[in-house]
């Protein structure tokens, strides 16, 4: 098992809806590889997918589990991989989890802390935390369908209020292989600070229950510094970054980041992110990609009028041309420098 293999802290690349697709895990695949601590070269010690619905992998038209099935595109470079899954139903959990070994995963896991309402409505999400009978059930179908993976899940402390002293012991009763917990309820969304003192009160109830589920912290952690701090603090054995990586592919690289490579470099990544999008990824809509242009471009003179000039574009190779037009016209000095993301 792969999770037996990493040394510890570890540090995680999150999952996030329409944001860590196929395409941008590739782009951090590239920008962060280095050598990391157990001799591999990789970016994140762990990556996950975006969710996909095992419901849909399950019973959607061909065509529709043609585009669930795009969100589960990865690369060797991206191991060790795992692949975030959703669902209420036992059997779709099962098929699914099955489906994904079949893919050449490295891992499973269950998506127990997403606060979206159409999520919820399904019984999935975070409205699994106010199940946790089903939890266990999801859990326990999720490792028949893919019995030599490790299954692990991704939650929150709690739905209206913190749960966590009766909720992760409920989860810890399945065995999952990792908890990924995020820091705040489902309440909370992420409108209050990370509550990173219930990381610390989680790694007591794992050791407490005597069980070896890894707890992974997650919220708020705004690189692998911090990522480092928070993780001696709490006692976790690794923690899961997420909005840090907006515009910052070379977050997991223990040398670069954003604010230390060029501009010119800056804005090339995000033409290479913008075109392998488009190429990977037709289906979708470019107003997704186009969420990530105000984490690349600020924090230098003219960006605000380019930015608002790439919203108004219709493609990748537009998106492309105003932005060699933009290198062309700018002053060396200013593209040679790094400027604040």
């Amino acid at each position: 098992m792969f999770w037996e293999r990493l040394k510890k802290p570890f540090f995680a690349l999150a999952p996030m809806a329409d944001v860590t697709d196929a395409a941008f895990r590739r782009i951090i695949a590239k920008y962060s590889a280095h050598r990391r601590a157990d001799g591999t070269v990789g970016a994140a010690d762990v990556t996950w997918t975006e969710f996909v619905s095992a419901d849909g992998l399950v019973c959607a038209t061909q065509e529709g589990k043609q585009k669930l099935l795009a969100d589960l595109i990865y690369g060797e470079e991206e191991r060790p991989i795992v692949a975030q899954l959703f669902s209420s139903n036992p059997a779709h959990m099962e098929e699914a989890a099955a489906l994904c070994r079949g893919l050449g995963f490295d891992g499973i896991d269950i998506n127990m802390g997403c606060p979206d309402r159409s999520i919820e409505k399904q019984g999935c999400g975070a409205a699994m935390i106010k199940n946790p009978e089903r939890a266990c059930e999801i859990i326990a179908a999720a490792k028949r369908g893919a019995p030599n993976l490790p299954v692990s899940v991704k939650t929150r402390i709690g739905y209206t209020k913190d749960e966590l002293d009766t909720w992760l012991p409920a989860l810890l009763l399945a065995e999952p292989a990792a908890v990924a917990i995020h820091a705040r309820t489902r309440k909370e969304m992420s409108n209050v600070p990370a509550q990173w003192e219930r990381i610390k009160r989680a790694v007591e109830i794992r050791n407490a229950c005597d069980s070896k589920t890894l707890i992974i912290g997650n919220g708020d952690a705004v690189g692998l510094e911090d990522a480092r701090a928070k993780a001696r603090a709490s006692g976790a054995d690794g923690v899961m970054l997420g909005r840090a990586i907006f515009g910052n592919p070379w977050l997991f690289h223990p040398e670069k980041d954003a604010v230390n490579v060029s501009l010119e470099e800056k804005l090339r990544v995000m033409v290479e992110h913008t075109t392998l999008f488009a190429e990977m990824l037709p289906h979708k809509s470019l107003a997704i990609m186009k969420k990530h242009y105000k984490a690349y471009v600020q924090g230098f003179d003219g960006a605000h009028a380019l930015r608002a000039r790439l919203m108004e574009a219709e493609n990748a190779r537009e998106i492309e041309t105003l932005v060699e037009a933009f290198i062309h016209d700018t002053p060396r000095a200013l593209l040679d420098s790094s400027a604040t993301l």
